[in-house]
């Protein structure tokens, strides 16, 4: 749902003392996930050997994902309160990154299941499949899959709308710098199709694990631990999905309850950007054995 310069005129604001508590609030959390994230990068990049499995780079990637994603919506909510209105092509390269970061954690979370599919389900062909190249090949995918969308959005608005726009200044939302129908439409059909793409994804690679664990007379422990792991991966994407669903839900909310807009608003910044974040480190950091070793 398009937010109209109308209703951006009529946003209230919060009293100083709440401004400065949701403010704080915002970056502390930022410090605390930023700082497990950085020591989970370091640990990674100080033993090699992490470097030569794909599940620990696919991991490793997520986690940069997580951190730039983070920082950027935490920069924008901060931005929002202090400055209000931003320069346009400032705002423009903010939200299209913080846009590429959300498409990439969906597929990010497909590959590492499809991963952990290999290495349960076929495991003397994952060392062939499983390489490292293909690995990186697979992430640099991701990524130009996941410009597609916010490059898109730029050259829909340049054909458009006036290049006056990207000199002006504005609320920084991606629906009043990237506005119109066709744009929610291509966006729409595209969040639906690709996030179907992951979900199946993630269903098929569990219910495979599931009947390999059934099937299992080895190493029994490993195989529920990978299913575990994948269908940690499949709440991860539930929260994620909370990005494309909870925007259009705001709107009708701060209709139905206006004196709570503010409070609407905080609540869906912690939901959708805040909380997912939390899961990552608990995955891998606390569950992994092996880098929770040398992550301590």
């Amino acid at each position: 749902m398009t937010v109209t310069p109308q209703q951006l005129a009529t946003i209230p604001k919060d009293s100083f003392a709440a401004a400065l508590t949701k403010n704080v609030v915002a970056m502390l959390v930022w410090l605390v996930l930023n700082g497990i994230n950085s020591s989970m990068v370091g640990t990674f990049l100080k033993h090699s050997f992490f470097h030569e499995e794909p599940r620990y780079i696919m991991f490793i990637s997520m986690v940069i994902n997580d951190a730039i994603q983070l920082s950027l919506v935490t920069a924008l909510y901060v931005v929002s309160y202090v400055f209000f209105k931003i320069h346009a092509s400032v705002c423009c390269l903010l939200v299209m990154v913080a846009v590429l970061t959300t498409r990439c954690t969906p597929l990010i979370l497909a590959g590492m299941a499809v991963e952990r599919y290999g290495a349960i389900c076929h495991p003397l062909h994952y060392s062939q499949v499983c390489t490292v190249t293909r690995t990186l090949r697979l992430i640099g995918t991701i990524l130009l899959l996941s410009a597609s969308m916010p490059l898109t959005d730029l050259f829909v608005t340049l054909a458009t709308k006036p290049l006056s726009l990207f000199h002006s200044s504005i609320f920084c939302d991606h629906s009043i710098l990237f506005s119109g129908q066709s744009i929610y439409l291509k966006n729409l059909v595209f969040d639906t199709v690709f996030l179907s793409f992951v979900f199946f994804t993630l269903f098929y690679t569990y219910c495979k694990m599931v009947l390999v664990a059934r099937a299992a007379s080895g190493d029994l422990l490993s195989v529920k631990r990978a299913r575990n792991t994948v269908l940690l991966h499949v709440v991860q994407l539930l929260l994620c999905m909370l990005a494309f669903v909870v925007p259009s839900m705001q709107a009708p909310l701060i209709q139905l309850f206006p004196q709570y807009s503010l409070e609407i608003r905080y609540i869906n910044f912690l939901l959708v950007y805040i909380i997912p974040r939390f899961l990552s480190p608990m995955i891998y950091g606390f569950r992994d054995e092996k880098f929770r070793k040398y992550w301590i």
